[in-house]
């Protein structure tokens, strides 16, 4: 049977140094904007080490429990759940905290004893201790710019992880990451990377987030499947930026003019 294997495009030593912190049983933690790859890295290196991936995509609501796990009624019974996190800390997973500054605080208690020489994680509903497997590495992920000052990872909390920043890639390596993905002809895929690159520059617009290559993809994708491109750039890019009447329409202007 045929595996996917998720295509990342290497853009410096990330692959050595995820390959030497895991040897080395060290939390890792990425940073940078939304859509410059850091899931799909952890993707493409969970399948390189052949490591099973859980992924937990972290929210306002996303507290301890959710990760450790509970007690459920099931017919006469009250029976323990494994949460996601308790499950990878047993069996040797990759736990991937996707966006970890979104979670509750409770969960940065909850993993404390799993970022330090300790390695293991204590279930006070069970009353036990569980050592992680050997096998077992801790992921996150965390955006520095999003909301700043409202949702920031402690400097004691960061400094209980190694860390590798993210950004865009360079143009001809966006350009390549989308004609992989996407098939896009090269002419509208730098095209696209060239429209990304503009407004990325374009500070004074105050924008929350800029184009991620996420978005760039999004575009070639409906590029391929034949939407026009002007259509396709809109509704894949301008309008996920933003709400604002009159920056969508600078923005749809300028893209026009380049694709």
């Amino acid at each position: 049977m045929s595996v996917n294997i998720p295509f990342y495009h290497p853009i410096d030593k990330e692959v050595e140094v995820f390959e030497n912190v895991y040897q080395n049983k060290i939390p890792f933690l990425l940073k940078g904007p939304t859509g410059t790859g850091k899931s799909r890295f952890v993707e493409y290196m969970a399948h390189k080490l052949d490591k099973k991936l859980i992924t937990i995509s972290c929210h306002e609501e996303t507290s301890s429990t959710d990760l450790i796990g509970r007690f459920i009624i099931k017919g006469a019974e009250t029976i323990w759940i494994d949460g996601p996190l308790t499950k990878a800390v047993k069996e040797g997973s990759i736990l991937y905290l996707d966006e970890i500054a979104e979670a509750r605080p409770d969960v940065i208690v909850a993993i404390h004893s799993l970022t330090d020489h300790r390695r293991e994680i204590y279930i006070d509903k069970l009353g036990e201790t569980i050592k992680a497997h050997e096998d077992f590495m801790l992921v996150a992920s965390f955006n520095p710019g999003y909301q700043r000052g409202f949702k920031e990872l402690k400097p004691s909390t960061k400094q209980r992880f190694t860390a590798l920043s993210f950004a865009y890639p360079e143009a001809s390596q966006e350009i390549e990451i989308l004609i992989q993905e996407t098939n896009i002809d090269p002419d509208i895929a730098k095209k696209l990377v060239k429209i990304g690159n503009k407004i990325r520059n374009l500070t004074e617009l105050g924008l929350a987030e800029t184009v991620s290559t996420r978005l760039l993809v999004d575009a070639a994708k409906l590029i391929h499947t034949n939407l026009p491109k002007r259509l396709a750039v809109k509704v894949a890019i301008v309008e996920p930026l933003t709400d604002d009447l009159e920056i969508a329409e600078a923005l749809t202007d300028l893209c026009n003019l380049m694709i």
